[in-house]
């Protein structure tokens, strides 16, 4: 029975940690299941929750890019520890390209906000480059754009984006 005692214990808790880790995984989202639905694993025509049911013509999509690029300021201890530079460009609808550069210092200032908080939020910090941390991003800033600008906005592009650690 001694020898028998801690087999038992680790039976039961190898168990228990299977059981704890599968209800306490995370669910899967949409796409992941679009994903592992398909055994061919062909992604090219599928779309990530949240996205439009019809994609704009890109024949019908011009790109603005903004003038100049973003300065971002990473605080931590009432200090400046890193800038982060970033250039933008807004995907609109033609013709509309005029339109986004005459409001265009409306939009960089709620760009800026969205900024602000990111970096605040901790974004900026560690691999501030991986595949959450820039969706977060990018979904802040094309609501930003469409709040600003309105509908005419089918999304925004972080074109470059670098941090400088000082």
């Amino acid at each position: 029975m001694g020898k028998l005692f801690p087999i038992i214990l680790a039976v039961i808790g190898i168990g228990g940690g299977v059981g704890a880790g599968l209800a306490l995984r995370p669910e899967a989202t949409a796409e992941q299941t679009k994903l592992s639905a398909d055994p061919c694993g062909d992604v090219q025509n599928q779309k990530p929750d949240g996205a439009a049911q019809e994609a704009p013509d890109p024949a019908t999509l011009e790109y603005v890019k903004l003038n100049n690029q973003f300065v971002v300021p990473v605080v931590q201890e009432n200090r400046v520890n890193a800038l982060v530079v970033i250039s933008l460009s807004v995907e609109v609808e033609q013709g509309y390209k005029e339109e986004i550069y005459s409001r265009e210092p409306k939009l960089r200032d709620a760009f800026l906000q969205v900024f602000f908080d990111h970096a605040n939020a901790g974004g900026f910090r560690g691999a501030f480059t991986n595949s959450n941390n820039m969706d977060v991003l990018r979904k802040a800033l094309r609501e930003t754009a469409k709040d600003t600008v309105g509908s005419l906005v089918t999304d925004v592009l972080i074109m470059e984006i670098a941090r400088q650690d000082v």
